[in-house]
C-alpha cells in the first residue's frame, strides 16, 4: 500500500513541480517538491524505516537549498519569480 501511494505521490509531485498551477509562486513550487519527497520516502518505507527517514531529510534539504538559491538569484537580476 505504501509503495503504490509513494509512486503516485512522487510522480504527481514531480509533474506539479515542473508544469503545475502556480509555478511562478516559489511557495507552491516548494510544496510540490515536498509532495515528491514524501512519495519517495513512502517508497523507501516499504523497505526500511531508517532509509526512508534519511531519504526524506536529504531530499527536503537539497530541494529547499536549490529553490532558495534560485529565488535569490532571480531577485538579484530583477526577474519576476
Amino acid at each position: 500500500m505504501f509503495f503504490y501511494t509513494g509512486c503516485i505521490l512522487a510522480i504527481l509531485g514531480s509533474i506539479a513541480t515542473v508544469v503545475g498551477p502556480g509555478v511562478k509562486d516559489p511557495i507552491v513550487r516548494t510544496f510540490n517538491t515536498e509532495v515528491a519527497a514524501i512519495g519517495l520516502s513512502l517508497i523507501f518505507l516499504v523497505y526500511n524505516h531508517t532509509l526512508a527517514l534519511m531519504t526524506f531529510i536529504a531530499a527536503t534539504a537539497v530541494t529547499t537549498l536549490i529553490l532558495l538559491r534560485v529565488i535569490t538569484r532571480l531577485e538579484e537580476i530583477g526577474a519576476d519569480a
